[in-house]
């Protein structure tokens, strides 16, 4: 009777044995790592605006593939304005953050990167003081320090760096890096050509594009490596060209040709629009420090008034561009700067964008429809403004007239874009939900320095009681096998015993 229970205990130990192992092998599933989050800050020198990236964690060709899921304009001024008392910024960047961990699952708070990217403000302000700069980003760090993310720094980044950035976001958003096949995986397009940047901010302007044939002057050429594939980009940028600082230096230029040295009269304001601005308001800024006059107050005030003529204000705003630099030269745009001829399709965003937008354009549009209407709004009286603009705001109403002019001589004299070429210029503010802006290429090249996660197996039973249960169904059936051996020894030996007993009582 013991050794039939110990052989049913044994078929029953091998019977688990053999379907905890099947049903652990067969059933298992293999997980996605799930989502991975970044987080950009572009510290811009007219605001911050704070950008919430997810990507899947396997990565793509060693890439993220990376959407925008939030955005958040930080209120106030750009970071380079606290310069005077960086320990200020915090709060308005706080705002924004709070908001940011709500979109963020909370078990990924750790593992979630944060870059903050400085660009022409700080630059300047780093050029003027650089105490005053690091005192900024150290401000920023020493914040970053007590949230909950993994925070990777604040930086400056160069001119080239954020032209390029620039360039990346925009041929990411409009597919020219990766597109699903049939079958839904990701590929690179077939024979895509790469659409040209330009980025027009409050304190530099960009211009990014890949050129007919390989530039051979590497101080303007940027090597880009994407999904597997290289990329060799022609990128400037021009600073103290923003439309901000072109402002103040058209300003300040105005007022040492005015003779009268506490007022202004500028062509580029509407009819009828009057102001005050500080003398540290036109001088206080590293781009017009060098026009400065000697006896320069920076409390002194300045009657700024607008005449609002067109043709004066086109005229005003060549003086800011040295095109005489360039003179006998097709590869250069202005300012004696390097520049192959233009080529292909081009996106212009950020000033680009808002400006074409206050005069009625958007999209693509010709040369002779961007004069008619920079000359109609630029005839405008001041009072009339507001009933035309979409959204209306003193400070970027006055001067969207010296910007539409500015954005022509940039564009036309500058970096060459004639009557035929000017529709190839797409003037757009985002792709989808995603703005046209250099930290989504900033997020896409620090993906390239984000490990991977690999996948995740699932199990139907946890590892360790599969492992335990494995180990006690073994041990029983071992041991109800070596009972059963021992069992088939013992009666063998008994019967031969028998055997020998019996053969000596029949002698």
């Amino acid at each position: 009777m013991p050794t039939i229970v110990t052989f049913v205990f044994l078929l029953l130990s091998i019977a688990v044995i053999v379907t905890i192992t099947l049903v652990q092998v067969n059933q298992k599933e293999v997980l996605s790592p799930g989502l991975m989050y970044g987080i950009v800050l572009d510290a811009g020198s007219t605001r911050t605006t704070v950008y919430v990236y997810q990507w899947p964690a396997e990565k793509e060709n060693d890439t993220g593939v990376v959407n925008q899921t939030f955005k958040c304009n930080v209120k106030g001024r750009g970071i380079s304005s606290y310069g005077s008392n960086p320990q200020e910024l915090a709060k308005p960047i706080d705002d924004c953050m709070d908001k940011v961990k709500e979109k963020i699952p909370f078990h990924l708070y750790r593992s979630t990167p944060v870059y903050l990217g400085a660009t022409a403000g700080m630059r300047l302000l780093r050029l003027q003081n650089e105490t005053r700069a690091n005192e900024v980003l150290e401000s920023v760090q020493n914040y970053f320090t007590s949230q909950p993310f993994e925070f990777r720094g604040a930086q400056i980044i160069t001119g080239q760096e954020e032209g390029v950035y620039g360039w990346i976001t925009a041929n990411y958003l409009m597919g020219n890096f990766l597109e699903k096949n049939i079958w839904t995986a990701w590929v690179h397009p077939h024979g895509a050509e790469t659409t040209g940047a330009l980025d027009l901010g409050g304190a530099s302007t960009q211009i990014s594009f890949i050129p007919e044939e390989t530039t051979k002057n590497s101080n303007y050429t940027r090597q880009v490596e994407l999904y597997g594939y290289k990329y060799s980009v022609y990128t400037h940028s021009f600073q103290c060209y923003g439309k901000d600082e072109a402002e103040k230096k058209l300003l300040a230029s105005m007022l040492q040709s005015s003779n009268e040295k506490s007022r202004i009269k500028n062509p580029c304001y509407p009819r009828n629009y009057e102001t005050v601005l500080t003398m540290e308001y036109l001088y206080g800024s590293f781009c017009t420090e060098f026009i400065r006059p000697e006896n320069y107050n920076p409390s002194q005030t300045v009657n700024v008034i607008g005449t609002g003529d067109p043709a004066l204000c086109r005229e005003s705003v060549s003086v800011l561009f040295n095109f005489t630099a360039c003179q006998g030269r097709e590869d250069c745009s202005f300012n004696g700067i390097f520049q192959p001829k233009v080529k292909g399709k081009f996106v212009a965003f950020s000033g680009f964008y808002y400006t074409v937008n206050a005069l009625n354009l958007t999209g693509q549009f010709s040369l002779a429809d961007f004069n008619s209407s920079m000359w109609s709004f630029c005839a405008q009286n001041w009072d009339q403004l507001p009933f035309i603009l979409p959204k209306f705001d003193e400070t970027y109403a006055r001067s969207y007239c010296f910007s539409a002019n500015y954005i022509y001589y940039l564009l036309v004299h500058g970096y060459k874009f004639n009557a035929e070429t000017w529709p190839q210029i797409h003037f757009q503010k985002e792709v989808g939900n995603s703005s046209i802006a250099w930290s989504l290429g900033y997020m896409l090249s620090l993906t390239n320095m984000i490990p991977p996660e690999s996948d995740q197996v699932w199990f139907p039973m946890n590892p360790s009681l599969f492992a335990g249960l494995l180990l006690f169904f073994t041990a029983m059936a071992l041991l109800c096998l070596i009972f059963l051996v021992y069992s088939c020894v013992v009666t063998r030996m008994r019967k031969n015993s028998c055997h020998v007993e019996h053969v000596f009582a029949a002698e």
